[in-house]
């Protein structure tokens, strides 16, 4: 194994596949299953470090060779050149052995068989020491007798402890042996190398250089090289690609110089506009060539020669530069095409976006032409600035934020600057790249205005995705500021602060600040902005200790939303709905935000409307659609750099996990979520686990201090879903009177949503607090007469109620409501649930025989498991999808194949096709 420093400086954090490769390759071969692994990358990814990362293994011999171009003629200079550390080995050889080695040491390409037979003999003797490492660097580039002969080593050894370590270039790999392809460096692997290297590195400019360099390590650490002090801490711009002192971009250029000029000239183009059909590309060559690149592609013979067509982009085809798409140019990595578009000087990238302005103009593409006639501006232009500006509000966020940042750039005066800087940090914080927003928020001139405070208010909504303290005081300082001289962003930050209206320190100052941004409201404002005003209005009686008049207000703007088409306020609507207890309406909502989110390009809003959906499912008693939400949003999430927000939806799985008493996939999805906010979730899930296993007054002391906690994301809601399950742990323990209070406002809340479901609730928290049987009978009576209670809480209630049944020795009534709660359970596979029915059912006088095989149909989460299997994933992948570990997700296959009546993989992918 490789030490964790190393792991990090040498730019492997985010390796572990290849790692975990190259280790089952060692641990075969130092157990005689020798074999061989060829690491496949491009340049700079990281198939040199890893070899020089293994150089150092111990308990092993360990040789290297690399390949050199001016040595691929010289006839075995790479098989001696790997060999010669085992030099004091040829005595052991038989002559004839060592004179073909010799030969061979001497570039005598004589005969290959003797020399690989050689070879083969060395390396065996060898082995009996200790087990052989062979490492070999850029071995496409190995004289090929020299290949030959590892080869034939490497298929004779296959039963010796011996391994070898190949790296090629990504295309070049050689057929025959198995291959790992390195992939690019997730965002948080290319954290942890730039850490190692720039310790004192901005937040937000780490995630610029880890979007400039797309998980190149070596990028990575050449762009973290040449940083100046003032860059590494946000005060100067970032670089717009490698710098030119970097090897990497060296390497980059050099296959870019030895392209035609021809070539080089539509590449430009390609680079200055990416998504650019090949078609447009060439119209905009024909519209004004750029000047040659150097003075020496000048004197190329094919510049300038006859009009422009594909085929000029045929040099770059051929050496695997881009991909030529009708729907664009695709380079080989954003790397190369930077550096494509950087090497250029100024003035040639300005002439290559004015003559794309002019042909996209023509064709009636606006602001893509806009914003090449922007790049093609060298000093202020207040018109274009206008131009852009107003094209921009119905962009998506990513083009949005491009076409304001130049039209920030473009305008004369600092207070124009501001507002542009700010909607374009805004628009970049929507596309989900916040490090970009962070760099544009410090570009706002310090003479912009309220710009400045409007700002503030958006560091803080950005800091709560990644539940930063402070935040929420921080937009209430920016109400309290914005109130009467612009209300409209003053209402925004109350609404972002929403939690403070239940937190005891900031209630007072909530419910005035609200009272003064109201004041000015008009009555004629958008269907958007009079839900906001509503959702604050009803956050407002909260904070005023009137929870049974915010109900109006909430419900308000719940009524509002079908004239709303814009995610964020969907949103409040959605919380709005939780708040009143329409958990089916507020899932509804939040689940349109989603939607809106992901088609207006606002991707960072997805996770949070996905967070609102699963919260209201699991409200609603739909375990399924909760689950579907938070898969997808802890996928999103993490997409979107918003590891916070991912923790509370895997907090939600972990929830959703323990509800059925899935007690393996609840604690992985725990350690998986982590100590954020999300703890209280976490906390639920524990507590489930303990009412499982009949650990009563530990669930009733993990839900009091949930109960009891400060405010914070999903605790609304949170608060309320808790209080049956607290109350059924505490039934039978001495913490019933501390629960009473809570009881009390629980069955108060749930009679003024009117809802079936919470109603259902309620009468079953009734049921546990009555001291009477009679009395508790009638209330279990009116919860299971409830229409809105179904499906998993309906069986909990039928086992609760048959257990009283029972031990009121109304054995006949309770083994009819036990038979239905075993029923659903088994049908959710609840197994731990079902088994408590089943016991209670034979306490109760029934003979259950064991439970019949279940039928053809899938769970929610088998039917995900096994699509997901039938589509070629591995358990593993399977595990990393679903966040479950390998051994549940091989239970969870076992139980498929049962209930499909099949035997393997292929049987069960044949089955799911033809349903």
């Amino acid at each position: 194994m490789i030490d964790a420093p190393a792991v990090q400086k040498l730019g492997l954090a985010g390796r572990d596949a290849a790692l975990a490769e190259i280790d089952r390759l060692t641990s075969a071969a130092a157990s005689g299953r020798g074999g061989a692994l060829v690491l496949s990358a491009g340049p700079g990814e990281g198939r040199t470090a890893l070899l020089r990362a293994l150089t150092g293994r111990t308990g092993w011999t360990v040789l290297t060779a690399s390949g050199y171009a001016d040595e691929r003629d010289l006839p075995y200079a790479g098989l001696q050149a790997l060999l010669a550390p085992l030099g004091d080995r040829l005595a052991e050889l038989a002559p004839a052995t060592r004179e073909a080695l010799s030969r061979a040491g001497d570039g005598d390409p004589g005969d290959p068989l003797a020399a690989g037979l050689a070879a083969l003999s060395l390396l065996r003797t060898a082995t009996r020491t200790r087990p052989v490492l062979c490492l070999l660097d850029d071995a496409h580039l190995l004289d090929p007798v020299s290949w030959r002969a590892i080869v034939f080593a490497v298929r004779r050894l296959g039963g010796e402890r011996f391994a070898i370590v190949a790296a090629f270039p990504a295309g070049a790999e050689p057929p025959g042996l198995p291959v790992h392809r390195l992939a690019p460096l997730d965002p948080a692997a290319a954290r942890l190398l730039l850490a190692a290297h720039a310790p004192d590195l901005a937040e937000d400019v780490a995630g610029t250089l880890a979007e400039i360099a797309a998980g190149n390590p070596a990028a990575l650490i050449d762009l973290a090289a040449a940083l100046t002090p003032e860059q590494r801490r946000g005060y100067a711009p970032p670089p717009e690609s490698l710098p030119p002192a970097s090897p990497l971009r060296r390497r980059l250029a050099a296959d870019l110089e030895a392209l035609p000029a021809r070539t080089r000239e539509v590449l430009l183009l390609a680079a200055a506009a990416p998504d650019t059909a090949p078609g447009t590309l060439l119209a905009a060559a024909e519209h004004g060539v750029p000047e040659p690149w150097t003075p020496e592609a000048s004197r190329d013979t094919d510049a300038g020669a006859g009009s422009w067509g594909l085929d000029d982009f045929a040099a770059a085809e051929r050496t695997g530069l881009v991909t030529v798409t009708p729907a664009g140019v695709r380079f080989r990595g954003p790397l190369m095409r930077a550096v494509a578009y950087t090497a250029m000087p100024v003035a040639r990238r300005r002439s290559a976006h004015a003559a794309l302005a002019a042909v996209l103009e023509a064709r009636g593409a606006r602001l893509p032409a806009l914003l090449h006639r922007a790049a093609a501006t060298a000093g202020p232009d207040a018109a274009l600035a206008r131009d852009l500006a107003r094209a921009a509000r119905t962009a998506d966020p990513a083009v949005a934020t491009q076409a304001r940042r130049y039209a920030a750039g473009l305008c004369p005066t600092p207070a124009e600057q501001a507002g542009l800087f700010l909607d374009a940090a805004r628009s970049a914080w929507l596309a989900g790249r916040p490090h970009q927003a962070g760099m544009l928020i410090r570009r706002i001139p310090a003479a912009g205005g309220t710009a400045r405070v409007r700002a503030r208010g958006l560091t803080a909504e950005m800091s709560l995705s990644e539940g930063r303290p402070g935040a929420r005081d921080m937009l209430l300082d920016v109400a309290a500021e914005l109130a009467e001289s612009d209300p409209g962003t003053a209402l925004e930050a109350l609404a972002l602060a929403g939690e403070a209206a239940c937190r005891p320190d900031e209630q007072d100052r909530y419910a005035a600040l609200a009272r003064r941004v109201a004041a000015e409201q008009r009555g004629d404002e958008p269907p958007a902005v009079a839900l906001t005003f509503h959702h604050v209005a009803g956050l407002a009686r909260i904070a005023a200790h009137d929870e049974p008049g915010s109900f109006a207000p909430l419900r308000q703007a719940v009524a509002l939303a079908d004239r709303v088409a814009e995610p964020g306020p969907l949103l409040r609507a959605a919380t709005a709905g939780i708040l009143t207890g329409d958990a089916r309406r507020a899932a509804a909502l939040a689940g349109r935000a989603a939607v809106l989110a992901r088609e207006s390009g606002a991707s960072v809003l997805v996770p949070q409307a996905l967070e609102l959906a699963a919260l209201a499912a699991m409200a609603s008693g739909d375990y399924t659609a909760a689950g579907e939400a938070a898969l997808d949003g802890a996928a999103v999430a993490r997409g979107t750099g918003q590891p916070v927000l991912a923790g509370a939806h895997l907090a939600v799985l972990a929830v959703l996990a323990a509800l059925v008493g899935d007690r393996d996939t609840a604690l992985h999805r725990i350690a998986s979520a982590g100590d954020g906010p999300s703890r209280p979730l976490c906390e639920w899930a524990l507590a489930l686990l303990d009412l499982v296993d009949g650990r009563r007054p530990a669930a009733a002391e993990r839900l009091l201090a949930v109960v009891a906690g400060p405010p914070g994301p999903g605790t609304a809601l949170l608060r309320v879903a808790v209080v049956p399950h607290l109350l059924e742990a505490a039934a039978q323990t001495g913490a019933r009177a501390a629960v009473e209070p809570v009881a009390i406002a629980f069955d108060r809340w749930a009679g003024h949503t009117g809802q079936p479901g919470w109603l259902a609730l309620r009468d079953r928290c009734r049921a546990l607090r009555a001291d009477d049987g009679e009395a508790a009978a009638g209330h279990f009576d009116a919860a299971l007469g409830h229409d809105g209670e179904a499906g998993f809480p309906r069986a909990h209630t039928e086992l609760l109620y048959g257990r009283l049944l029972r031990r009121r020795r109304r054995n006949v009534e309770a083994r009819t409501h036990l038979r239905r709660a075993a029923e659903t359970f088994q049908s959710l596979d609840a197994g731990p649930w079902a088994a408590q029915s089943v016991r209670e059912l034979r306490a109760a006088g029934e003979r259950v025989e064991a439970p019949a095989p279940a039928g053809p149909a899938l769970t929610a989460q088998q039917e995900r498991i096994a699509s997901l299997v039938a589509g070629g994933a591995t358990n593993r992948e399977v595990a990393q999808e679903m966040h479950l570990s390998p051994r549940t997700v091989d239970h969870h296959l076992r139980n498929v194949f049962a209930r499909l009546g099949v035997r393997s993989r292929t049987e069960m992918a044949r089955l799911l096709t033809a349903r």
